[in-house]
């Protein structure tokens, strides 16, 4: 299979344990670890990722939370890549989609821009006055949102931040979204291109409200039973999960059916009246329908995600334990649990890279693996300046690594080589995993069971043909015992009836024989 869902998890000690934490690459559909990248502790909020794509090679950042360093990984490579030294302490970090912007909130409440290719630090200023905990790029990065401990959320236009003409001017935000009254916990930006795109924002005031910045207000707040510190919305942006400290999950959907005074159903969208439309989801009314869409963990929720196919909920715990849960059924599928004794600080899923170590999915028509990592070149990280840099910044000068021309058309790339047949099969597995059983390839799971049912019946089958030699012996000694005899009894007859028999004792043995 050229696409093939992983799951990506980074863990750190805890009070019990004071091990050093690690990056992990799971199968999301056996658990099995298919990579590791070790000497990290990094937090929540504190891990980036790059995924490799379009023959380029991706990358990970993980910030330390008790240095100002930050580990930079490759999927080709399992030993740190690059340790670059920070200004300070950062308590979380982000990349945009393209990789090519990377920004660091502190406990100070200061904001650091940097571009990866050339480490220039484009900008940093005083965005909020109480530590930062989340930051959060758009979908198209052309807006940065800062959520901090002083319960405000601020959006910045990238742009802004990046015009040498505005540098010496005070920062402005695009827009301040100041609703909630204690710290922000978690931001999640919906699809769309800033400003048209929606904002999901945590607190631990127990609310999570949804934003629109085209319109910079607030649409809807949700109240929940206790305080919200993890979110993740659909993709589709139909229902979104908020996870408390307690191990609860709430799915809460943005949409309902209702019967139309016309006749038949309408499905119309929950909220949307503003400031003044909450919706409390402990109420008496709402009390029977919120448990049918509560998920106990039983633990204490450190990190939650969507798989890509928006079927399976990931949920890592305290514990070290990734919890996947059927969305449709809220059924417990199966439970990873390779990371005992630390906690998931972070957890996502993506496509399981094609330069990803030890799993080397290239199409080469040369031996040796060292060619393959050469084919695919990573993007290139360099060491972020820890103070901003006026000559270095009108020098620009970006690193960058080109595939080698003799070697560059030997790469198979996983998007455009794919056949219709593999692209049915394939998309059969994502969408309906029983599907692949139709066309001859099931799918891992129920692969095991099969093999563990094959493995009883031939113990069976064993057991049965050991009976049936024991016949088969017993009645062999039987037959020659009594030709035997009869051949030594002086009584018989001699008119050739013993060499009949010595005959007969010939065949049965040339039949034993073969």
């Amino acid at each position: 299979m050229l696409l093939q869902e992983t799951v990506l998890c980074a863990t750190s000690p805890t009070t019990s344990n004071a091990g050093p934490g690690l990056i992990a690459v799971h199968d999301i559909q056996t658990g099995a670890i298919l990579a590791s990248f070790k000497q990290t502790n990094a937090g929540s909020h504190s891990v980036a990722v790059l995924e490799s794509r379009n023959t380029q090679g991706g990358f990970i950042l993980a910030s330390q939370p008790e240095k100002s360093i930050m580990n930079v990984y490759n999927f080709q490579k399992d030993q740190i890549n690059l340790k670059i030294v920070l200004p300070e302490k950062l308590t979380c970090i982000t990349l945009d989609r393209r990789g090519d912007l990377c920004a660091g909130g502190t406990i100070s409440g200061r904001i650091y821009i940097w571009e990866t290719a050339s480490g220039i630090l484009y900008n940093s200023w005083d965005a909020h006055y109480r530590q930062i905990n989340v930051l959060r790029f758009t979908n198209d990065g052309a807006a940065l949102i800062s959520g901090s401990d002083d319960s405000g959320v601020s959006v910045w236009s990238v742009s802004r931040l990046l015009d040498e003409e505005m540098q010496r001017e005070h920062v402005v935000p695009f827009c301040t979204l100041s609703d909630h009254t204690l710290p922000v916990t978690d931001i999640v930006c919906g699809v769309g291109i800033f400003p048209d795109c929606r904002v999901l924002t945590s607190s631990v005031d127990h609310s999570v409200k949804l934003w629109d910045l085209s319109s910079r207000s607030l649409l809807t707040t949700f109240h929940f039973p206790q305080p919200i510190f993890h979110l993740v919305w659909d993709i589709t942006e139909r229902l979104f999960f908020a996870a408390s400290s307690d191990g609860s999950i709430h799915q809460m959907n943005l949409f309902r059916e209702r019967d139309s005074k016309l006749g038949g159903i309408v499905t119309e969208a929950v909220g949307g009246a503003g400031v003044s439309d909450i919706i409390r989801v402990d109420d008496d009314e709402s009390r029977q329908a919120r448990k049918k869409r509560l998920i106990s963990v039983g633990e204490f929720i450190t990190s939650i995600c969507i798989s890509l196919t928006s079927a399976i909920l990931l949920v890592g715990t305290s514990e070290g334990l990734i919890h996947l849960y059927d969305i449709p059924s809220h059924q417990l599928l199966r439970t990873i649990s390779s990371h005992k004794g630390l906690s998931i600080s972070h957890l996502q899923t993506m496509i399981k890279p094609p330069d990803l170590i030890g799993h080397i999915s290239l199409d080469f028509r040369v031996g040796s693996t060292t060619d393959a990592k050469d084919t695919i070149p990573v993007k290139m990280v360099m060491p972020f300046q820890r103070m901003r840099d006026a000559k270095a910044r009108e020098a620009h000068e970006v690193t960058m690594m080109l595939p080698n021309h003799n070697t560059a058309h030997l790469y198979k790339n996983e998007t455009s080589s794919y056949s219709t047949d593999e692209f049915l099969r394939d998309h059969a597995f994502f969408v309906q995993p029983s599907a692949a059983i139709q066309t001859g390839e099931p799918d891992p799971i129920s692969l095991k069971s099969k093999v563990a049912e094959l493995e009883s019946e031939v113990e069976r089958l064993r057991e049965h043909l050991s009976k049936a030699k024991g016949v088969n012996d017993a009645m062999w000694d039987t037959v020659v015992h009594r030709l035997v005899t009869q051949v030594k009894d002086p009584d018989l007859p001699t008119d050739g009836t013993t060499d009949d028999a010595e005959e007969v004792q010939r065949r049965k043995k040339r039949g034993r024989a073969t």
